[in-house]
């Protein structure tokens, strides 16, 4: 709890707190207060870290809230979206080599260390091709 605190503390001394405070809708000084790692009375409700987040667009307290379960984030890039036939293609292509390496490795009953990670780097291009049908898919 206490890096989660200090990961508060010190995004809100680096950052303008004046301005901050106006955002979040409280006084610079309860700001303080509430985001003060050695203050016994310092507490941050859900909504206030939200918008900490929100308008800071500093993760350092989502990383060590996350950090004290034994997660991390990670930052994901949407993938562009394309035309729907042109990311259908692209997914059915990714899938179809998915297959052929596959089948390939298999071809003497047992897959080695060399093609299994063939294999899986198609994997990883047939799942970026979804990620881009879907993204293709909700702008449509």
């Amino acid at each position: 709890m206490q890096d989660f605190l200090n990961a508060c503390d010190m995004v809100v001394e680096e950052a303008d707190t004046k301005s901050l405070a106006t955002l979040l809708g409280m006084p610079p000084v309860s700001l303080l207060q509430r985001a003060n790692a050695n203050y016994d009375g310092a507490w941050f409700n859900v909504k206030h870290m939200y918008a900490l987040l929100l308008h800071t667009q500093d993760m350092r307290p989502l990383s060590a809230l996350a950090g004290e379960f034994g997660y991390s984030i990670l930052k994901k890039d949407q993938p562009a979206a394309l035309g729907i036939h042109e990311a259908l293609g692209r997914a059915t292509l990714e899938f179809a080599e998915v297959t052929v390496e596959t089948h390939a490795a298999m071809a003497d009953g047992r897959v080695d260390q060399v093609e299994r990670a063939r294999i899986l780097k198609e994997i990883a291009h047939a799942e970026e091709a979804l990620a881009q049908l879907k993204a293709s898919i909700k702008v449509a």
